[in-house]
């Protein structure tokens, strides 16, 4: 009876959903020994782009799915089928009678032996900053045109014919204020058990050839893995089409007024009456992502120490940096804005302040919409007799763009083991202890939701910057004093805002002594707004440096110590 039952239920399930299944090869010339990785398949409606570039967590997303692939052969078909795992539709079993476009690509995996003695398998950054769409040696295929009938028998073959090529050399994009520094890092090699770099692009000041005796201070504007050093142009713009659209802004011609802000910080920066300061942005993708945040983690390792007692002391010695606590500042915004929090925080002694714009979640009892110490689920609001999705995004009106879900589901398609390259993903290989296989704990299954606590708890006490502040405030407290400035949209994108709120909460009332902090809030300002009241949204997020560095200046001239060399680098 259970045998005619499970027959019975397999002609229904078969004859109800598609069977298609696709089978995937590359070939030999790409690479003579076996590979390991992230096999994804891509399904969309429409060819304006390639399928891969169709793919958002946002409304209007095509298909992806993914399945892990390891010591695949060349000339070996590997098979994405009903079990890859699949964003937005979870099964290719779902995917409707149609015509698509479909295209396979391989995101390459490593093998790493840390010194922790786990041996993991993760996409090392070959110089893009961790993003699988142009890493070099990534192999993907021409899309092609398929028919899917659910009911019958479907069977697709795929070659991945193409692969990224190799990216320029960094060195190419030097000049005469902007130069590129790379170090191996002996901290991170000891723990990822091979070479590890640090890089950095370094804005050096205007007369910096003409003054040998001048000793500058240094400032690290934190943020994502920069391929140049940002906004910054010095020449006219040259863009004279307009029509490209920003939607964000319901602004056309954005890159033209990029490529004039950028222009127009060269010529303020090299004019008579600017702070004459050296500006670093550090490249430190990490194999789970863009960047490491800037701290130690058991997953990533001490990049914390490595960028700090490393990589700053190198730079400051090649290009004449004071290479003291109170002339060395930071600021960002996003993750920029948490690590140059994170970095005042973990490192109080080695930084003068830091202006900390938009920063990502800086208390988890507002990780977005999520409490992480309350709540059960990270994806719905809990009741009796209904879940309530939480919302992920939103824009400067409220209306939601996705859904928490939304944005982990896509995560959990493009690469599991936090190896997506996401924005979740980084946060709990960060913050989360390293589990027993070698890889980040989940701080919430990553397909129903669902909390670990005790992860929660691991957050708490090593990355929840405002308990850790509150924590340690008689130790900090000294220290901190009117270093910390905050800046963020009151309608940010990710309610990021609702962390700061916190935050601020606590730095009013923070006695013995007091903060002596500066926290601000942009009306209807969306992510990235950087403190400027006079300025939209769309230009204030281009002026990091424009608007931070007199404020550093002022900073210097008000909390300098005695003998402190305030002069050298004043022409």
């Amino acid at each position: 009876m259970r045998l005619l039952f499970l027959l019975l239920f397999s002609v229904f399930y078969l004859s109800g959903f598609s069977q298609t299944r696709f089978q995937v090869t590359f070939r030999e010339k790409f690479s003579r020994i076996p590979l390991d990785g992230r096999l994804l398949l891509f399904v969309s409606t429409s060819n304006k782009t390639e399928p891969k570039n169709q793919v958002t967590e946002e409304a209007g997303s095509q298909l992806v799915f993914g399945v892990d692939v390891e010591n695949w052969k060349s000339g070996q078909t590997k098979p994405v089928d009903a079990s890859a795992f699949g964003y937005p539709i979870r099964s290719l079993s779902k995917l409707p009678a149609g015509d698509y476009w479909v295209q396979a690509f391989l995101h390459r995996y490593e093998t790493f032996h840390r010194a922790d003695g786990h041996t993991v398998k993760l996409p090392m950054d070959r110089g893009e900053g961790q993003q699988w769409k142009s890493a070099p040696g990534n192999l993907f295929s021409v899309p092609v045109k398929v028919r899917v009938d659910p009911k019958g028998v479907n069977l697709v073959k795929i070659s991945l014919e193409k692969e990224n090529p190799p990216l320029p050399d960094p060195k190419t994009k030097e000049s005469k204020y902007v130069k590129h520094v790379k170090i191996r890092s002996e901290k991170l090699s000891k723990f990822w058990g091979r070479d590890m770099f640090l890089s950095a692009w370094v804005l050096l000041p205007e007369g910096f050839d003409q003054h040998p005796e001048a000793r500058y201070p240094l400032c690290i504007n934190h943020g994502h893995f920069p391929s140049e050093f940002g906004s910054w142009r010095e020449s006219l713009p040259t863009t004279t089409d307009t029509s490209d659209y920003i939607a964000r802004f319901n602004l056309y011609g954005y890159k033209r007024i990029q490529e004039q802000e950028a222009y127009t910080f060269y010529k303020n920066w090299t004019g008579p009456d600017f702070p004459r300061m050296l500006i670093i942005e550090i490249q430190h993708a990490t194999p789970f992502y863009d960047d490491s945040y800037a701290v130690n983690s058991a997953n990533i390792g001490p990049y914390g120490d490595a960028i700090t007692y490393e990589l700053i002391p190198a730079i400051e010695k090649q290009f004449r940096g004071i290479g003291q606590g109170w002339a060395r500042f930071l600021y960002g915004g996003s993750t920029g804005g948490w690590e140059a929090l994170a970095a005042q925080v973990f490192y109080p002694d080695e930084y003068g302040g830091c202006f900390a714009a938009c920063p990502d979640p800086i208390s988890f009892s507002a990780y977005t919409s999520i409490d992480l110490y309350r709540d059960k689920n990270a994806y719905f609001l809990e009741s009796p007799w209904k879940r309530t999705p939480r919302p992920g995004k939103r824009d400067y009106l409220g209306h939601v763009k996705c859904t928490i879900e939304d944005m982990n589901h896509l995560e959990m398609a493009l690469g599991n083991h936090s190896r997506s390259g996401g924005q979740w993903d980084i946060w709990e290989a960060v913050y989360s202890p390293c589990g027993p296989d070698g890889y980040p704990k989940r701080i919430f299954d990553k397909v129903s939701g669902q909390i670990d606590s005790t992860v929660a708890l691991h957050w708490r006490e090593n990355y929840d910057l405002l308990h850790i502040v509150k924590r340690d405030w008689a130790k900090l407290g000294p220290k901190l004093q009117g270093k910390i400035h905050l800046y963020c949209g009151d309608m940010d994108n990710y309610y990021l805002n609702n962390a700061v709120y916190l935050m601020e909460d606590f730095l009013k009332t923070a006695k013995n002594p007091t903060a002596d902090s500066e926290v601000t809030y942009g009306d209807r300002a969306e992510h990235c707004w950087n403190g400027d009241p006079t300025l939209p949204n769309y230009l204030s997020r281009l002026h990091y440096n424009s608007m931070y560095v007199p404020k550093i200046l002022n900073l210097i001239e008000r909390h300098a110590p005695a003998g402190a060399d305030v002069k050298s680098w004043r022409y």
